[in-house]
């Protein structure tokens, strides 16, 4: 009977499996395989196999150090901001119980819009000089206007405040869930102790939602890693270069310059990161909850 449930288990899954095969691992050996090719579409006559040649003209290649300098600031700087501003949020919300429906329902209307849409949204109407939106709150309040997204410095911070805002709201619904859920007896005995609410916090509340937290970085990390369609759309990697993360470069190596083979290079290069970033979090998770 085990034998016959197995075989009707592996029959249902099969069709799933294939797909998962077809559209994953058959184009991400397709990748690999092609960043140990020579593939430009400009001169298809140097076309050949390149070995290591890729990943060692990575290595001495400027702009791919800076691409990733910038991947990393951008990752860190928008896991923070999200982590920080949603508990913040979820610690206020959490004594506010009558109306958390609603701020449920108004924290999920950015997570479902497509990055694209976020991309133009501030582009057009936050961003944009003279009569975006943000440019008025800061002449408003007294500064002069800024070129949000034609300066190098500014843009960075302004794709940076595009992931913050659109992800925000998934930290905030999953620490809110995470602490409507840790019981109110431990509290009261911290208050019997005379703990107050920092010490509360502190030796409390942040190691029972460890687990959770850690979980919120992993996947908020892992999507920062890959971000593109916001920032091509609001920025695309401009101006210059100040804001061509390490997935913009790969992209424009590939699609822009049709040198398919250094592009494939970047990208497992980026999906290299990615998998190490991952990897170490769930070691620190696994090491934490053991």
């Amino acid at each position: 009977m085990f034998r016959k449930e197995g075989n009707f288990a592996i029959l249902m899954v099969a069709p799933s499996l294939l797909v998962l095969i077809l559209t994953t691992t058959f184009p991400l050996a397709y990748l690999v395989w092609s960043s140990f090719q020579n593939i430009n579409l400009a001169m298809p006559f140097l076309d050949g196999f390149a070995g290591l040649e890729n990943y060692r003209r990575m290595m001495d290649d400027r702009n791919f150090w800076h691409s990733l300098r910038l991947t990393g600031i951008y990752t860190i700087s928008t896991v923070v901001l999200q982590i920080v501003i949603g508990l913040g949020l979820a610690l206020l919300v959490l004594r506010i119980p009558a109306g958390q429906w609603m701020f449920r329902i108004i924290a999920i209307l950015p997570i479902v819009l497509a990055p694209v849409v976020v991309g133009l949204f501030f582009r057009t109407l936050m961003f944009a000089p003279e009569f975006g939106m943000l440019d008025f709150l800061v002449r408003w309040l007294g500064f002069g206007p800024v070129n949000w997204l034609g300066s190098p410095t500014p843009a960075l911070v302004s794709v940076i405040i595009i992931h913050t805002w659109q992800w925000t709201p998934f930290a905030f619904l999953v620490l809110l869930a995470s602490l409507a859920s840790l019981p109110p007896d431990v509290y009261e005995a911290a208050r019997i102790d005379r703990a107050n609410a920092l010490q509360r916090f502190w030796y409390i509340t942040l190691p029972l939602i460890r687990p959770a937290l850690v979980i919120v970085i992993i996947m908020r990390s892992m999507i920062a890693l890959s971000a593109f369609a916001a920032i091509f759309a609001a920025t695309g990697g401009g101006p210059g270069t100040s804001t061509e993360i390490l997935n913009l470069y790969a992209y424009r190596t590939s699609f822009v310059t049709l040198d398919f083979g250094y592009g494939s290079a970047l990208a497992v290069a980026l999906l290299v990161l990615t998998l190490l970033v991952s990897g170490l979090l769930f070691h620190i998770r696994t090491a934490r909850t053991a």
